[in-house]
């Protein structure tokens, strides 16, 4: 398996994964709308045998603290993998990797919105522990947040904004 950055022509399959995943159009609609506005950090794919089979998207939150200050963070998902291909730690695989880009490119923090007992997996907790809030009215076990950098979370708190695109989802 090869996990790499997303070209043109992924488009279409991507679309198709997301989809499959989830069993819905509107996560492939929001990744396709976040492409389309160019607020993609990274669209990393899995390649399997010469076939696309999963799909993870890192996007720019907002945390919007006291007095105006403003954390851009790297806010992790959709994640999805054609339902033949789940349980093969492709998804995984996918989130360690971008974990990983986004680390480099200089973030300190990732944020998802995703399953309470799937994330935490990889290193990811609970963001009220640390007085961040989602904007989105979720349970609070499954807002969680992850330091990539150690003290990154000392200085930030607030509320977590999405782009508009993932309102709809």
């Amino acid at each position: 398996m090869q996990i790499r950055e997303e070209i043109i022509e992924d488009g279409p399959r991507i679309f198709e994964i997301n989809e499959a995943a989830f069993g819905r159009p509107e996560e492939a609609l929001l990744v396709d709308n976040l492409r389309d506005r160019k607020v993609i950090l990274h669209s990393l794919v899995a390649e399997q045998n010469g076939e696309l089979v999963g799909h993870a998207l890192f996007s720019p939150v907002m945390i919007h603290g006291e007095n105006g200050v403003v954390t851009v963070v790297a806010g992790l998902g959709p994640v999805a993998v054609l339902p033949a291909n789940q349980k093969q730690g492709i998804g995984a695989a996918l989130i360690y990797a971008g974990i990983r880009l986004c680390g480099e490119a200089g973030y300190r923090l990732i944020i998802v919105l995703g399953h309470p007992g799937y994330y935490p997996r990889f290193g990811f907790q609970q963001a009220a522990l640390f007085d961040i809030a989602c904007t989105y009215d979720v349970p609070g076990e499954a807002f969680m947040i992850l330091e990539l950098e150690k003290d990154a979370l000392d200085a930030v708190s607030g509320v977590a904004h999405y782009h508009p695109e993932f309102d709809g989802v």
